[in-house]
């Protein structure tokens, strides 16, 4: 019976769909929580009062936990999720190391060792990651001397570590070699910059799906072997998705230091065409199509309500509206699409890279809201450019440019963006969801 359920918990996790977001994720909780209850039953682990009491505390927790957090603050939110996801494969793991004092088999005592170096650098890498999300910490490249050989050193330490304590069933080796691995987490992320913390957001994801599958092999626990196992994919999809995004490789995200600017960022002398809201507004009410570029910006403002309100005006007006949505837009996978399915814009008005450029040529106006590397024409015309190469969202194709910033401050990458020096664009100076409320009410007056 147990296997049957853990069974039916799989099947739960796999049958959402990026259509149904919501429901996906309710009945992929529901199977974790019927994993949860099947292994404390099975191995009884605990009773049905100690059962509620968890479901309790826990449900409350993240009740109030999803209430709080903007979604500003969700790619720091899911950096956590990975860290404890990594933690918790840790623990079990050492659980089992003590259980049995480290006396496994050979395969069951590899398996262990990948379980902790893989679960401890997912822990304290995810937290360097939310630091630097979070500004508690640069979130420019701190690139250490000899760092990257010190991280090789200590790969090889653990390397050993796990040898020894495997070879010769010494349990301290084991726990060696997790703090090993949890110094190795820090060092391996902290010379990764802002520009990339999508790709490592998506990578420390895979790797604690990777994690929990191992740990579900040490225990034999055919749901966390599978949940892992997915998630594990899933993100090192996502991973690839986003590397390809970008054209960089993932040795190029961990050991390139790219990231953020080190130094003054050189900004060009050229003067801009500065728009007022009703400029705005006229150029929006006589066009026949729009598309909007949400960047973090956007985000940042919680301007995603606002921008479905024009959208909606625009729409009454007769004017066809979609939006452009880069896979590296904002600050984690996905970040802009969850943005916009909060403010209930239509699925099929998202379009991606691909679909997109194509459009751009045949648009009348596109208003860029806090988006900047993803929309920087350097990446396509200036093979000097750190970001050369990287595929953008070509909106400088447009007839008519609007970029909503706070000022010409450079994105993630650090670099000036000469799509604001452009003829055909217009620069509205304000914050996000300011500027597109007072382009809202100068349109009702077109």
């Amino acid at each position: 019976m147990a296997r049957l359920l853990y069974l039916a918990a799989a099947v739960a996790f796999i049958i959402g769909s990026p259509r149904t977001a919501r429901g996906g994720n309710r009945i992929a909780g529901a199977g974790m929580l019927l994993a949860i209850i099947v292994t404390l039953v099975d191995q009884d682990v605990v009773g049905w009062g100690t059962i509620v009491a968890g479901l309790v505390v826990g449900g409350v927790a993240g009740g109030l936990l999803a209430l709080r957090v903007q979604m500003t603050a969700m790619p720091q939110l899911v950096a956590a999720f990975n860290g404890f996801g990594g933690l918790a494969s840790v623990l079990v793991a050492l659980a089992e190391i003590d259980r049995v004092a480290a006396a496994f088999d050979v395969e069951t005592g590899v398996v262990a060792v990948l379980t902790l170096a893989v679960g401890a650098i997912t822990f304290s890498g995810s937290f360097v990651a939310y630091a630097k999300l979070q500004g508690l910490m640069t979130g420019r490249p701190i690139v250490l001397a000899g760092g990257k050989t010190a991280n090789a050193v200590m790969a090889l330490g653990i390397a050993a570590l796990g040898v020894w304590a495997v070879a010769a069933e010494v349990a301290p080796a084991f726990w060696i070699a997790t703090a090993v691995a949890l110094i190795l987490g820090v060092f391996a992320v902290i010379p990764i910059g802002g520009a990339d913390m999508p790709v490592v957001i998506s990578l420390l994801n895979s790797l604690s799906g990777v994690a929990a599958a191992l740990a579900g092999f040490i225990i034999s626990n055919e749901a966390l072997i599978v949940g892992g196992a997915l998630v594990g994919a899933a993100g090192l999809i996502l991973t690839i998705q986003m590397g390809e995004a970008m054209n960089r490789t993932l040795a190029n995200v961990l050991f390139s230091g790219f990231g953020g600017a080190t130094g003054p960022v050189a900004m060009s002398d050229k003067p801009v065409k500065r728009a007022t809201p009703d400029d705005v507004a006229i150029s929006l009410a006589y066009a026949e199509t729009v598309v909007v570029v949400p960047g973090y910006g956007l985000a940042v403002a919680q301007a995603q309500h606002a921008v479905r309100d024009l959208a909606t005006q625009l729409e009454e007006r007769g004017v066809r509206v979609a939006y452009a949505i880069h896979p590296v837009a904002g600050r984690m996978p996905g970040h802009m699409n969850v943005l916009l399915a909060e403010a209930d814009v239509p699925y099929e008005q998202l379009l991606d890279l691909e679909q997109s450029n194509p459009r751009f040529g045949l648009t009348d106006v596109v208003l860029v809201i806090g988006a900047n590397d993803v929309v920087n024409p350097s990446a396509r015309d200036d093979a000097t450019s750190p970001i050369y190469g990287m595929p953008i969202l070509e909106v400088d194709r447009a007839r008519t440019v609007v970029v909503v910033k706070r000022s010409l401050s450079p994105g993630f990458a650090g670099i000036d963006n000469p799509l604001f020096y452009k003829d055909t664009t217009m620069m509205l100076f304000d914050d996000g969801k300011a500027a597109v409320e007072s382009i809202i009410g100068a349109l009702a007056t077109v």
